[in-house]
């Protein structure tokens, strides 16, 4: 036990340590709120145990709540807008028996002595209790000492550290990430060694400790580090499948180091998570799409963006990442390898990026870009052509992308042209898109309202056929067009 000069606690966590102890029971803060406070972070929040049983913390506090099997109690604190301190857990000292399933403990028994609760701890910079009345800490495993040092190390014997709860094996990498400590060398072998286990953890569980891997300011060397300790399969393979894997002449590195140093570049700038995701899977779709062009003497991967863009869709559904996530990864990931030399590029298909990827996320497409581009080993971040396009993107998102920023609407075709409800109107409204495409200025009431009724003298037959083959016209000329830029630039 030693004692330090107080840290700054917030009132709410001082009240409940002082009912506690008022009410002649232990009170202290532990894990990895006093860890943070050691290093001078602000904990994200705030964790309590004490010798007192759940029965008596519910007796001690007007607002509780208690739903698990663990002892632990929600003490809530109504009166305060930090987010960290509305519901602080509360939970008895406890020592734990087996745990058949690698991820929860067969059964829980309730103990008066701190020394049980620190030792079923993780790791030993968590493994240290304050006691805010007396200034004291409890070290028992030396937790101070790995801080200053920049150690994670299991308390006791890592393997069964890992055998208790399989997360930790994760757990030790995001705390290595997000805090810049290296895992030490006891605890690194066994997370090599126990690393199948995670097999048996909760996808949901596996994912939110990869989230915080990767909005971690360390996620290039946390990934490398989660291939070299067998973790990654437990996560995205798929990943793997870029190492070794050369690249053509525009990129300096594998498609394995450049997927990395993208997403790096991503947390350099502090972007937020799809953004991030999107650059680390960018070009997960490269290693299936290899191929040797004896035309070109080198490498390329026609059709990696799509491919992608669906394997990191599974990626994503497998670790039940939210639908909204899903749908806005997959959407940077596909689109990703527009092109962007503005000498030859049209505006028209400049608005078809927009209308592909959606006006609401064509600047997060932007940024992955940007990280594509340093991930190649190129210096600039953003080139003139790169501004170029932006500049492009600004005028696009001027004009229409989509039938529902049309001056007409269905209600407005079935009015001039006496026109019942059904597919026609539908057809009517993507042929008149298909000409503002071409030409925003056709975007007027009038014009749109004369084109419709054109349009509906036509059956829906001819009328489809007239959108579809003025779609697919306009639609290969481009890709002819973006396809020869790529070989141009070596950008397939």
């Amino acid at each position: 036990m030693s004692k330090i000069n107080k840290f700054n606690i917030p009132k709410e966590i001082s009240q409940i340590t002082e009912t506690l102890e008022n009410a002649d029971f232990e009170a202290y803060i532990v894990g990895g709120c006093v860890r943070d406070l050691l290093i001078n972070k602000t904990p994200k929040d705030w964790d309590i145990t004490t010798n007192a049983k759940p029965e008596d913390i519910k007796r001690l506090f007007e607002n509780t709540f208690y739903n698990n099997d663990y002892g632990t109690v929600g003490v809530v604190n109504e009166n305060t807008e930090e987010e960290s301190l509305k519901v602080v857990e509360v939970t008895p000292y406890r020592i734990e028996s087996e745990y058949s399933d690698a991820r929860r403990p067969d059964s829980v028994e309730f103990s008066d002595s701190i020394e049980h609760d620190l030792h079923r701890r993780d790791f030993t910079i968590n493994a240290i209790a304050y006691s805010i009345s007396k200034g004291q800490i409890i070290d028992l495993y030396k937790g101070q000492e790995d801080l200053k040092k920049g150690i994670v190390r299991a308390v006791g014997d890592p393997d069964v550290r890992f055998s208790e709860d399989a997360l930790r094996i994760l757990r030790a990498i995001r705390i290595s990430a997000e805090l810049g400590f290296k895992i030490e060398e006891k605890t690194k072998n066994s997370i090599k060694k126990d690393a199948k286990m995670l097999e048996k953890i909760a996808k949901e569980r596996i994912r939110d400790e990869f989230v915080r891997i990767i909005m971690s300011d360390r996620p290039m060397e946390s990934i490398e580090l989660t291939h070299e300790l067998g973790v990654l399969q437990f996560i995205a393979p798929e990943l793997e499948e870029g190492i070794g894997i050369n690249q053509n002449q525009a990129h300096a590195f594998t498609v394995w180091e450049h997927n990395l140093r993208a997403v790096k570049h991503s947390a350099d700038k502090k972007l937020p998570l799809e953004i991030r995701i999107s650059a680390l899977f960018h070009d997960i779709g490269k290693p299936v799409t290899s191929r040797w062009s004896s035309e070109k003497n080198d490498w390329t991967f026609h059709g990696h963006d799509v491919v992608g863009g669906k394997m990191t869709k599974k990626i994503l559904e497998r670790l039940k990442f939210s639908k909204r996530q899903i749908e806005k990864i997959v959407k940077l990931v596909r689109w990703h390898l527009f092109f962007s030399d503005t000498e030859q590029i049209t505006l028209s298909a400049v608005r078809r990026m927009v209308r592909n990827v959606g006006e609401e996320n064509i600047w997060d497409l932007m940024d992955v870009r940007e990280s594509d581009r340093i991930g190649m080993g190129r210096p600039k971040a953003n080139p003139y052509r790169l501004r170029k396009y932006k500049s492009m993107v600004e005028e696009a998102l001027r004009d229409p992308i989509s039938v529902k920023m049309l001056k007409i609407d269905g209600a407005k075709i079935m009015e001039v042209t006496q026109e019942t409800p059904g597919p026609k109107i539908g057809y009517i409204l993507h042929a008149l898109l298909e000409e503002v495409l071409e030409d925003p200025k056709l975007n007027t009431a009038e014009g749109l309202e004369n084109m419709a009724k054109k349009f509906a003298k036509l059956n829906e037959n001819e009328l489809k056929k007239l959108g579809e083959k003025g779609k697919l016209k306009k639609d290969k000329l481009e890709e002819k067009e973006i396809e020869s830029l790529r070989d141009k630039h070596w950008v397939k």
